[in-house]
C-alpha cells in the first residue's frame, strides 16, 4: 500500500526506525517526525504513525525501541 507521500509501509517503518535510533528520548524521536509531518499514537498493542495535518493512519510501528548501531 502507498501513502499520500508515494512511500509504502515497510519504508515508512524503516525511516522511523532509524529516526528513532538516532534519538537520545521518545520526546526527541516524536519532534523529530513532527519535523517532517508525522506523529505517533499509542495503541493497546503497538504505536500508530499518522500524519499531523489529516490524521490518518499510515502503519503500525513496534513499541519497543530498536537496538542503537
Amino acid at each position: 500500500m502507498f501513502t499520500e507521500t508515494g512511500q509504502t509501509n515497510n519504508e515508512l517503518r524503516d525511516f522511523v526506525t532509524q529516526e528513532r535510533k538516532k534519538s537520545l528520548s521518545d520526546r526527541e524521536w516524536k519532534f523529530r517526525l513532527a519535523g517532517y509531518g508525522y506523529d505517533v499514537r499509542k495503541s493497546s498493542d503497538c504505536l500508530k504513525l499518522v500524519t499531523l495535518r489529516h490524521k490518518v493512519e499510515l502503519c503500525d510501528l513496534p513499541l519497543d525501541r530498536p537496538e542503537a548501531s
